[in-house]
């Protein structure tokens, strides 16, 4: 956190980027604001803090989020969504896992029983789904059922996909803070480790790539520097703030 400080003193704009709902970013981001805008949702929405408006959302249409829903549910799947910058959750053992995975990030997560008519009595679009596999038949009827949303991508790792907007992605959230501010890609610096932090690295002038970052994000880096384990974004503010 003191290099995040002194850039902030340093008059930089720090703007946190996570696949985060607004409610569960980072405790320590919470406690002490340095920031006025944060992308969430791996880029589905922009919030300006100080006036609690979204300066961009690329948000998932209810009705197709309640029918890929619907066309997933059943035994070995679990459901969550982020909606109105809440974590909502479906069943008490899939809340559970959360907690112990992420802790104090996981407190202000929202545990209702049937997730679809929660969805639905909303009236939202919805920012991000995330279905979680505890089987190899689950994974396969949500991969069928996503075949029908051309206007949905989503990205699967072993055990979950996310699933979000064509049209949500970090660099299209940067651009919007870009022209926000009024600033110019030579005047944005980003650090990133994951391969959905590519289309973000487009949009910046700068780019560093944390040590233990996907392959694809250190092709893209000006510079790769430590791990997240090793202080790589202190390194990596250093090298901006020179």
């Amino acid at each position: 956190m003191t290099w995040l400080r002194r850039a902030r003193d340093r008059g930089v704009t720090l703007v946190p980027t996570t696949g985060r709902t607004l409610s569960c970013i980072p405790h320590q981001l919470k406690e002490e604001r340095l920031y006025r805008y944060v992308i969430t949702s791996n880029g589905a929405s922009v919030t300006d803090l100080d006036t609690g408006t979204d300066v961009f959302r690329a948000e998932i249409p209810l009705e197709a989020a309640v029918s890929l829903m619907e066309a997933c549910e059943g035994k070995g799947l679990g459901m969550t969504a982020h909606i109105g910058h809440e974590y909502w959750v479906q069943g008490r053992m899939l809340s559970l896992l959360g907690r112990l995975r992420y802790g104090r990030d996981a407190a202000s997560s929202q545990t209702v029983r049937h997730i679809i008519p929660y969805a639905a009595q909303a009236q939202r679009n919805v920012e991000e789904l995330q279905f979680f596999f505890f089987s190899k038949a689950a994974r396969r009827r949500t991969e069928q059922a996503l075949a029908g949303h051309s206007g949905l991508a989503a990205a699967y790792s072993g055990s979950y996909v996310e699933i979000y907007s064509k049209a949500a992605t970090k660099g299209t959230a940067l651009a919007a803070i870009a022209r926000q501010l009024s600033i110019s890609k030579d005047e944005i610096a980003c650090i990133g480790d994951g391969e959905n932090d590519i289309p973000m690295f487009k949009e910046a002038g700068l780019r560093f790539a944390m040590g233990n970052a996907a392959p694809e994000l250190k092709a893209l880096a000006d510079a790769v520097v430590a791990s997240n384990n090793e202080n790589g974004v202190a390194e990596a503010i250093q090298r901006i703030l020179a």
